[in-house]
């Protein structure tokens, strides 16, 4: 978790003071916002492994807020933290992408938990792409050696 890049999105001042200070306890950088459209500011400019958005926001969903951040930041982890947990809004933040969901009250313990899990899939999700992205340059290099190598052999054949 150490260095990660994280944004809480809540409301409430308290929440948001909270999860701020026992994140940066573990090594993280917190940023926060209140409102939808200052997290959506946020999520332009920064880069963000991960979000917290409380489900109740005054001006829009937190499922939709974070739809709305997925084209500003694909890769960023997208965490549902809700009081009012239901079937129907596990579903709605499943079916948008939602990452994951975490049911308050909730120990800290569960949160950091949750957000190291998923901190780590990214991770290796991350490697992963690197190392595929990696191979296939190193397989065009080759490819373009041979092709070299084959284009000089047959100048000095002609010559």
């Amino acid at each position: 978790m150490e260095g990660a890049r994280i944004l809480v999105v809540d409301d409430e001042e308290g929440i948001r003071k909270s999860l701020k200070a026992v994140l940066e306890e573990e090594g993280c950088l917190v940023d926060t916002a209140e409102k939808e459209q200052e997290a959506i500011a946020k999520s332009k400019t920064g880069s963000y492994n991960l979000a917290l958005v409380d489900i109740r926001l005054p001006d829009m969903d937190g499922v939709e807020l974070l739809t709305s951040m997925s084209g500003t930041a694909p890769k960023m982890v997208r965490i549902i933290v809700t009081g009012y947990p239901s079937l129907d809004n596990a579903i709605q933040a499943v079916n948008r992408g939602v990452d994951g969901y975490i049911v308050k009250p909730f120990t800290m313990e569960q949160l950091l938990n949750k957000i190291k899990e998923h901190l780590q899939k990214q991770q290796e999700t991350e490697k992963y792409t690197e190392d595929k992205v990696k191979k296939y340059v190193e397989s065009r290099t080759k490819e373009m050696d041979t092709k070299l190598r084959g284009a000089s052999l047959d100048e000095r054949k002609a010559s």
